[in-house]
């Protein structure tokens, strides 16, 4: 299944790590276009300077580990697609260009069902798909959530318990389902 990634779920860190643990699990195929890197990329300055130069290091990164996740977009579509937000067609059109099965992004008032099915296209939150990615793999989900959760006790030196840490992530169905 190849599934377009929304800016708003690859720049939470958390929810990135846990979303491309799937990934590299093999549960499905990431795709993702330059505007969409850009958007990541320009939406941590308000972090400053060193956020965006470490987004942009990440994006590098990942381009070597998901070396066919870039999706050309087709400018026609841009033109002929609709969606409420005129703004988020360039990822509508980059999940049609990428012959994606999915589009995943918190923002589901933008990316209403209907205008996305005409396409094929289905619509995930993170939460929920996550949830359908530990159905499928639980002992592969499981590892790579308590990685994450390792790594962020770590870094913050907090005792962050599973459940706690996948809720303030913004996965919080997910991080119940894994306790």
């Amino acid at each position: 299944m190849r599934v377009l990634i929304d800016a708003c779920v690859l720049y939470p860190t958390v929810m990135r790590e846990v979303i491309l643990g799937a990934a590299k699990l093999g549960l499905f195929e990431p795709r993702w276009s330059e505007r969409i890197l850009e958007e990541w990329a320009r939406a941590t300055r308000k972090l400053g300077t060193e956020a965006e130069v470490f987004a942009r290091g990440e994006i590098a990164v990942l381009g070597m580990l998901f070396p066919r996740a870039i999706v050309p977009v087709h400018q026609g579509l841009i033109g002929r697609l609709w969606l409420p937000d005129p703004d988020d067609i360039h990822v509508f059109a980059a999940a049609v260009s990428g012959s994606c099965d999915a589009i995943l992004t918190m923002n589901a008032k933008d990316f209403p069902r209907d205008a996305l099915s005409d396409e094929g296209i289905a619509r995930f939150d993170p939460d929920g798909f996550c949830c359908r990615m530990l159905d499928e793999c639980p002992d592969g989900m499981y590892k790579v959530a308590s990685e994450v959760l390792a790594t962020a006790r770590q870094m913050s030196d907090l005792e962050w318990t599973m459940r706690s840490f996948m809720k303030k992530a913004r996965l919080p169905r997910f991080g119940k389902a894994l306790v």
